[in-house]
Parts: structure tokens; sequence; C-alpha cells
């Protein structure tokens, strides 16, 4: 294994997770590469424990190059160097990291001792007594130094030993400190919002009794929030926790244990039961948290618009629009309310409404530039839903992580209850998408003296996370609610907007297979699906569409109409392979210069978010010091630089999901129906798909698919508190 050793300079950075950044001087190497750095001092990188600039260290790793930061060695793990001589045994014990031992004790003690007496003190304390002139006073203060000293390192093998890797048990230790080893051995789930749930699990069932009492609570709530992940649910019946405690655990518990464990759960506020309700508390919380502070924003008063009327009007004139009614009053209630909800599907103004709000805001309040980016927030739960938001309004617009100063770290926001943002009209576009816990943590971030405009599509799929936030304060009555209906056809014969409505109604026309000037619906078998699509794509190319203009969506990634198929064909199709386009393979996937790829991840850091998709720019090799292949993306201008080991953030985007296609719209959507995709074909899932088309839409596949799906509303199930909550409270 290769390594470097030597001391720690400086501390250029360090998090609390024990992320750390500094200099350090190398004494020894046992790698080629790496002997001309004997002597000098390099930048490192990696997870540590307390570092210190007096101890030597072992460093286990490679020396990169990062993108932004030039050279640096990139420890994975690494472990302090004992003494190993007389004269390293008195050079520790009197460094700063052994206090009450000088220079003369130390001295002392090696002489008596020899190069093992670190080891036989923590053997023994009274070995201390075999000193000449030492007092117990004295013992007593070198010994809990040494102690102290070595007991992360003999906590690190202990963790390693139970089955956690170096970089866990760094970030474990730095977190809890000396209630580590207590944690470990009392329970040690209580690393979960640390370490994967699975791996604790195992963990723990390889360490210790899995019948436990202790392993069937922890299980009980990682089952409730599997099924809030699966779900979309904020509390559950027992009867679906018990049943998926059996599915998830292989757990078998009778009747009385369970609730037993139950109520257990209940005195110790990890859950909350209310008329046979099961709540975790955070979620049971949130749903709360958010009803108060809604209503502390609610109570403050309305303002009023003088001279509306005229102000509107004169904004149609310098935009050459004209907004009918329901827009009008729309806008006119956003300006006035504290909150306000808008709601519409494709076709009805929800961004020229958007526009027109900030634009009479900004006119109203005679707000400067500098004024404006102090007042108005932009918010949207994509990086690609806040770029059209900015694009629309010519103001700039964020994710709402971004806003929030979301670390990817600790998963935490900068912005809270304690460190608010100041903003006084914030608007927030595609509503449907965020879930409970986004809401709660976006209401804790602002201050109650402002105007709340949501907008969004309640006939939208509901966000991936727990919750129904958009529709249960629209059902609650509580809020200023405008729902846009009509729709602004793009031309005599226009249908995308129409379908989507006909498809939320369930009033499908008889003739929705018929070609139109902006839809059409090619019949074909399942097996034909893919082919047919192919077809289509290399005659858009002929007609000087590229892979940018189109965007296939499909329900699901596997089975032969699945986007991982999709990607291959259509990746020979939009960017097949030519010597001047460099690769990088993964596994049996084939990256290629040009190619279109959808981001999977969050990464705050480099501006990049779930949902956005780029281009490959470029493939090259590049010396790190080492050969090493990297790909930059162009995401819109942003360009970001992924290794091969970063490439789990990324796919293909030729086709991408449904899901993954919220909050953004695409000139022409081509989408796939068949029976194979089984209960992924559902009313709204659909329509979302249907509703991100802007110019033309294609449907191919079975008409008696389609049909089915319209039909299926499963998705509209999901257990929510916050209407009635609301209803009760406000």
């Amino acid at each position: 294994m290769n390594y470097i050793k030597g001391k720690i300079r400086n501390t250029i950075y360090k998090n609390d997770n024990g992320f750390f950044v500094g200099t350090f001087r190398v004494k020894e190497t046992n790698e080629e590469f790496m002997k001309e750095y004997v002597t000098k001092t390099i930048t490192i990188t990696g997870m540590i424990i307390d570092p210190n600039e007096e101890e030597t260290y072992l460093l286990y790793g490679e020396y990169i190059k990062h993108e932004r930061f030039g050279f640096q060695y990139k420890f994975n793990s690494y472990e302090k160097e004992k003494p190993s001589s007389i004269d390293a045994v008195i050079e520790f014990l009197s460094s700063p990291l052994i206090k009450g031992c000088g220079e003369k004790t130390a001295r002392k003690i090696g002489e008596c001792l020899g190069e093992n007496a670190i080891d036989l003190i923590k053997e023994n304390k009274n070995n201390l007594f075999l000193v000449p002139n030492m007092t117990e006073k004295k013992a007593n203060t070198i010994y809990a130094a040494i102690i102290s000293h070595s007991s992360n390192d003999d906590l690190i093998i202990e963790l390693k030993n139970y089955g956690f890797s170096i970089g866990e048990s760094t970030k474990l230790i730095n977190k809890f400190r000396e209630k580590t080893g207590i944690y470990l051995h009392e329970n040690l789930y209580y690393f979960k919002k640390m370490i994967d749930f699975n791996k604790l699990d195992f963990i723990y069932t390889k360490n210790f009794d899995p019948e436990s009492k202790v392993r069937k609570k922890e299980c009980i709530l990682e089952a409730m929030r599997r099924i809030s992940d699966t779900t979309g649910d904020i509390y559950y019946f027992k009867e679906e926790v018990y049943s998926a405690l059996k599915s998830y655990f292989k757990l078998i518990i009778d009747d009385t244990e369970y609730e037993d464990l139950l109520a257990e759960l209940k005195t110790d506020a990890w859950i909350v039961i209310d008329n046979n309700r099961y709540y975790l508390k955070e979620n049971y919380e949130m749903e709360h948290d958010i009803a108060h502070q809604l209503k502390e924003i609610n109570d403050l008063p309305n303002k009023e618009i003088e001279q509306f009327d005229d102000r509107i009007l004169a904004l149609e004139k310098s935009l050459g629009v004209s907004y009918n009614l329901e827009q009008k009053r729309a806008i006119k209630n956003a300006l006035e309310n504290r909150i306000s909800i808008i709601s519409g599907g494709p076709g009805t103004g929800k961004t020229t409404i958007i526009q027109a709000i900030t634009k009479l805001y900004i006119e109203y309040y005679k707000l400067s530039p500098i004024e404006v980016l102090a007042s108005i927030a932009l918010l949207a739960p994509t990086g690609r839903a806040s770029k059209k938001l900015a694009e629309a309004t010519h103001l700039p617009a964020m994710t709402i992580h971004r806003y929030l100063k979301w670390n990817k770290d600790t998963n935490d926001f900068a912005i809270n209850e304690t460190n608010k943002n100041n903003h006084t009209l914030i608007i927030v576009d595609e509503v449907s998408m965020i879930d409970t816990y986004i809401f709660d943590s976006l209401l804790k971030g602002i201050y109650k003296n402002i105007q709340l405009i949501l907008v969004g599509d309640t006939f939208q799929l509901p966000s991936v996370g727990a919750g129904l936030i958009l529709n249960d304060l629209v059902e609650s009555n509580l809020f200023s609610y405008t729902s846009l209906e009509h729709i602004y056809r793009q031309s005599n014969n226009s249908y995308i907007a129409y379908l989507a409505k006909e498809i939320k109604d369930h009033t499908l026309s008889k003739n929705f297979t018929e070609k139109k000037d902006d839809y059409n619906f090619f019949l074909a078998e399942s097996r034909e699906i893919t082919k047919i699509i192919k077809e289509i794509c290399k005659k858009s190319i002929q007609k000087g569409l590229k892979a940018d203009d189109i965007q296939i969506l499909a329900p699901m990634y596997k089975g032969e109409n699945g986007i991982d198929n999709l990607n291959l064909h259509l990746q020979e199709i939009f960017n097949p392979p030519n010597d001047d386009l460099k690769e990088m393979v993964v596994g049996d996937v084939v990256y290629r210069e040009k190619d279109k790829v959808l981001q999977l991840i969050n990464n705050p850091e480099c501006n990049v978010y779930n949902g956005d998709i780029g281009y490959i720019y470029k493939i090259e090799t590049k010396y790190m010091p080492r050969k090493k292949e990297v790909m930059t993306i162009d995401f819109d201008g942003n360009y970001v630089v992924y290794a091969k080991e970063d490439l789990y953030m990324i796919k293909h985007a030729y086709a991408i999901t449904i899901h993954k296609s919220q909050g953004s719209e695409f000139p022409h959507v081509i989408m796939p129906i068949s029976k194979n995709y089984y209960k992924m074909l559902y009313n709204k899932l659909i329509y979302t798909g249907v509703s991100r088309a802007k110019k033309s839409l294609v449907l191919v596949g079975e008409k008696n698919a389609f049909l089915m799906a319209m039909n299926n509303n499963y998705s509209s199930n999901r257990k929510t508190s916050l209407k009635e909550i609301l209803v009760n409270n406000l």
C-alpha cells in the first residue's frame, strides 16, 4: 500500500465531519513517484480526527490534481506512527501532547522503561512508579494524557473490527467524540443519520442479538421512513408498518410485543400516535410547524395596490399582452395577500402572471436594481425550473436548496430559523414538486413579514419526498387561490394543452389519436415502439432538430421500451461513434463527447442539481499528476469536471423519466405508451409527461394502454394531515 510519512504543518480547512485540508511535510515514502517530494511540503486532503502538528502520520492514498485546487495528496486512511525508539519516546512524552511531562521527566521514563514505555504505561499506570522520583500526582497526569491521546486510535480499531470503514469511523468520532464508544455498545443505530441503515443493521445483526428490543424498535422506525419514501405518506396505520417490518427486515413479532414496542416508541418521543394514525415525530412536527408558520404570515394585514386597473393596463401596453379576468385576479391577489396560490395546467399563462407580478411589484414600490435583489426571491425546486423562471422575469432565480445554502455533507441548511433571509416577496414555482421537509425548511428560513406566492399545478405528479403540500394548501380553502382554466390556443388545430386538460378531467376526446398541428399518436404494438421512436428521431434530425430540441419521456428504466434501452439506441442516432469524438467506458455504458446527459444528484458546490441536463464537452486524459481520465460536462455554460468514479452522478438523457422532467419544458416531446409499463401508467404521470411539451408532442404505442393510464388514479391517495391541521388551527 502506497504511503507518505511526515507531519502536518498547518490547517487550511476542516469541518465537523472530519474532512481536512492542510499542508504536510513529507519525511518518507514507499512510492517511487513521490520520492521527489521528500523534505518538501505538499497539500493533503482526507478524513482525519483531531489533526495535530506534533505527531507523525502515515497517510495512504494518491497524489492527484484537483481541477480547482491543484495538486494534493488525497488520503483514504491513515495511522499515527508509534514511538519506536527511546529517542522517539522521549520526543513524544516531552511534546505538548502529554501535559505534565517535561523533557527531564520524559528522558527518565525513556531510560527506565525503554522503547516500549508508552505501551507499558497504558497497560499499567503503576509502571510509572518504576521511574525514580515519580510522584503520584505526576504519574496520574501523564497516564491520563497518554490514555486520552490513544483513545481515538483504539476506538478506530474497534470500529473497524465491527465493520466500519476508516472514513466512517473518522466521521463518527468527529461527530460523537467520547460518546462514540458508548453508542457503539448501547445502540449503534444512533449512527443512522451518518451511516446507511442497511449497513448498520448488518453490523448489528453480526455483532449483537438480531431479536433484541433495540433492533426491533429501530427497524420499526426505519420501516416507517421507507413507507414515506415509497408512498409519500406522512402518517401510517400500524398494520402497514407491521407488513413493512416483515418485508424489509424479516422480523416476525407477536401482536402483544408489537403493541408494547409502539407504546415504548411513543413514550420515548420517537413516534406520535393520534387517532390511530402513527407518525414519525419529525413528520408530525413538520406539518404542525408549517401550519403555525403559515398562520403567522397570514395573520399579518394584507396590502392594497392603489390604482391597480390603471397599472395593469399600462403593463399590458408596455408588454403587448392582454390578461384575461382570472389572470388579473391572480396578479391582484398575489400583490395584496400575504399568501396566495396560483394553479394551472399547461397553456394557462402561469409564467406570464409571474412576470406581471414582479414588474408591478418593482414599479409600485419603486425598487432600485439593488433593492430588487434584496427584496425579491424567485425560487424553484430544480435547476431547470429556476432557469425557466429567470428567463421569464429577467431576474435572478435559484433552487430552494441554493437559497437555503444547503450543505450536502451535513444535509443541513445554513439559512434556518436562527439565520433567516430578508426578502419581502418570495415566488415559488413548481410547488407540486415540493415535499414537507423542504417547505418546512423554507418557511423557517424566511421572516413572516413577507408576501409568499406559490405557483404550480395541483394535478401534476406529487413530490418525490413525503407530503402533498400544494394540494393540502389549496383544499384547506384558507388562502387566496386562483385556478387558471382558460387555455391560450397556439393555433386553431393545436391540442397539447387541451389533451392535458382532458386527461385531468377524464374527458378524453374520441378522436384523441388524430394528428393535429402540435400532436401525433403513432399506434404501435409494444415490440415496435423503440423502432418507431428511432425513425421519428432520424426524420427530426433531417429537418434540422437536435438532441436539445427533442426529449423522450418514459415511465421506467428497465425493459425493451425502458429508458436504458432507449438511450442505447438513441445515442447511435443523435451521437454515433466518430473517430473525432473521444469516449469513456463505465461498465457496459459508453459515454461519448457531445452526449446528452442528466445530473442525478444535487451538487451545490458546482452549481449543478438533480434534473439538470448538459452535454459532454470534453473527455481527456490528464496527468493529476498520474494519468487519469476526466470528463467535462457543459450545463448551459457551467462546466463541471467528473472523474470516472464520479459518473454515478449522471446518466444519458436522450430519454429520461417523467419524474425527472418535472419543472422542465421541452420544445418537442416523444412519449412511449405501453402496457408493459404496468402500474407506472397512471393519470398524473401521463398528464405530467404531456404537459412538458411546448411545441409538439408525439405519443407512440398502444391506444388501450393510454386509456388505461388515464383511468388509473392510484397515485392520489397520500396520507397527510396538513389540510386538517390548517383547518382546525387557522
